[in-house]
């Protein structure tokens, strides 16, 4: 959580410049109060976490499998980002404007996130001019948002024609109205499931950078050579990371030091134990490629939900299907992690993660939405 709080300072101006820059001037646009006071939630929830995470680890990261308080951060500003999509670009008429708007986002997104968390501003007194390109963290928070907002704006964009039309009868017309969105996210979800599972990962090593380490500067090597693992040191997330990234530009602290493997006071962080795992001191990149893949489907789950806003005019019938909807994402969740088919990981941002905190965002934002509209 280090550093998310400047960063999603500009996730919250983007999401608010998203619904609001345009509006046509001679008609104010009424804005949507449940989801300005969702926004504020999140973002009290990550100032909380971020500076009681230490104190209280059951509210920080979990070290590995698990979804404690911290673990909804992310995907809530993924979902939020998702509802002001479908909100802002209903009224751009033109694509390629519309579309020439959306690269400007990405690539300012894309440019604070490697600021912000890519170096420039840890340890001053020993990088070089603030950063040291051989080991810039290359992933981040801002870079998460940005790839899924690209993705997901540019298919709302080019599936545009669904705006103007009229929402017909039945329980399933909004997806029917949208269904080349729902498949494109089928997609992704497949394409992430084969990845994860199909991927083999060989035994791989690294050079410890951890001074507090007796084996500072050593390589250690990490034995896999297994397919489809979830467990810390080979899972497919970490090995693409790997590969296209480089080790030496993944984050360095990631929150499965603080595991029973590694520390001897788990959840809390402190001195390793004797016989920790070589992994222990590797790094790992929590905001990856494969994981970010994963991500876009709250983002889509998001849009979806404005959708709703947009085509659905009475209150009950919205919150009838948003509702019904959370639930049904909860108890999909819950079930895939209990009966160990899909472990619930903010790490690797698992399908089992996807369902239970878009679902928990969805009840959420159902809630306030009873409260102020």
């Amino acid at each position: 959580m280090a550093g998310i709080k400047v960063d999603m300072e500009h996730v919250i101006v983007e999401s608010q410049e998203m619904e609001k820059e345009e509006e046509v001037k001679p008609q104010k646009t009424k804005r949507v109060a449940s989801l300005d006071i969702f926004r504020g939630l999140t973002v009290a929830l990550m100032v909380l976490v971020d500076d009681a995470g230490g104190e209280w680890p059951m509210i920080g990261h979990a070290p590995w499998n698990g979804c404690n308080l911290a673990d909804f951060v992310m995907p809530f500003f993924l979902f939020i980002v998702g509802m002001a999509i479908a909100l802002a670009l209903k009224r751009i008429p033109e694509k390629l404007v519309a579309i020439r708007k959306v690269i400007l986002r990405t690539l300012k997104l894309l440019f604070w996130g490697l600021l912000l968390q890519g170096g420039y501003f840890h340890d001053l007194d020993k990088l070089k001019y603030g950063v040291d390109m051989n080991r810039i963290r290359l992933c981040g928070i801002l870079q998460r948002i940005a790839l899924a907002y690209l993705i997901v704006a540019i298919i709302e964009i080019t599936t545009r024609q669904a705006q103007s039309k009229e929402l017909p009868m039945g329980w399933f017309s909004i997806f029917k109205l949208y269904s080349w969105q729902w498949v494109i996210g089928a997609c992704v979800l497949v394409v992430y499931l084969a990845t994860l599972y199909g991927t083999y990962v060989p035994d791989w090593n690294f050079v410890v950078q951890n001074p507090d380490s007796v084996d500072f500067g050593k390589t250690l090597t990490v034995t896999c050579n297994v397919r489809g693992n979830l467990d810390p040191p080979c899972n497919a997330v970490g090995y693409i990371d790997r590969q296209i990234l480089g080790i030496n530009h993944m984050y360095p602290r990631p929150a499965w030091k603080r595991s029973k493997s590694c520390t001897k006071n788990s959840p809390y962080e402190g001195p390793f134990k004797d016989d920790a795992p070589s992994w222990c001191w590797a790094p790992f990149e929590p905001e990856g490629i494969l994981s970010s893949i994963s991500a876009i489907l709250s983002t889509v789950l998001g849009v979806h939900f404005g959708h709703v806003l947009i085509h659905m005019k009475d209150h009950s019938s919205r919150l009838l299907h948003w509702i019904g909807m959370g639930i049904a994402l909860l108890v999909l969740g819950i079930i895939l992690h209990f009966t160990d088919a899909i472990p619930l990981n903010k790490q690797l941002y698992t399908f089992s993660y996807v369902c239970v905190t878009s679902g928990a965002a969805a009840l959420v934002f159902s809630a306030f939405y009873i409260l102020v509209q």
